[in-house]
């Protein structure tokens, strides 16, 4: 996945203007138009990489769901579900990729191709740490159906796999206990709690610690 670098413009303020843009341009075509990426496979959901078409069918899963996810996500800008937001979104996966930073992925039902949520392994470090953070979120119609347990497990079979990554960390509000059996069950242990850990829904939240440490 990880490309080699693409050559510097101009060092000037209308040219690194101009690089910034070529470079996220470029790194979007390649990573997003050319390059299918990793499909990782479950018993009932699979995960890929974002595509520019799956455009309606997020906007509409996220849209039908919002008042089920805005309380456990950061604001929402008020353009979030525009399809040029979606485009600014994909522009910032695919640097993040590019990069070797983090691996977005959306989730799909197996039984029908249905668009119905999404994980992210980001924050990933290397070096002496060899580690990354763990997120996710799913669709309201899908919750509480075991789909984001099958798709964690995915992701954390390719992060301790293919990314050969020594530790996952992540985190869930304390009242979202749903989230926390989803990571205990796929053996995360609770490690700590985190007063004004982030801020989600437009205030600071505290958080429960989760860690999972790649199999010896």
């Amino acid at each position: 996945m990880r490309l080699p670098p693409i050559a510097s413009g101009p060092a000037t303020p209308e040219g690194a203007v101009f690089n910034e843009t070529r470079l996220a341009l470029t790194a979007f075509l390649r990573l997003f138009q050319t390059d299918p990426g990793p499909r990782l496979e479950g018993s009932r959901v699979f995960l890929r990489l974002p595509r520019l078409h799956d455009y309606k069918p997020w906007a509409e899963l996220r849209t039908q769901s919002a008042a089920f996810l805005k309380p456990w996500e950061p604001t929402w800008p008020e353009d979030d579900l525009t399809r040029a937001a979606f485009r600014q979104r994909l522009n910032a996966y695919a640097r993040e990729l590019e990069v070797g930073e983090a691996f977005p992925f959306f989730m799909f039902r197996r039984d029908d191709g249905a668009l119905i949520g999404g994980v992210r392994l980001f924050h990933i470090r290397r070096g002496v740490a060899q580690s990354g953070v763990m997120g996710y979120w799913i669709g309201q119609p899908y919750a509480r159906q075991g789909y984001m347990q099958d798709g964690v497990r995915v992701a954390i079979d390719f992060a301790f796999g293919e990314l050969a990554l020594h530790r996952l960390e992540a985190a869930c509000m304390p009242e979202n206990a749903p989230s926390a059996a989803v990571l205990l069950k796929s053996g995360f242990s609770e490690e700590g709690y985190a007063p004004a850990y982030l801020k989600i829904n437009g205030e600071w939240r505290d958080h429960r610690l989760f860690g999972l440490v790649a199999p010896s």
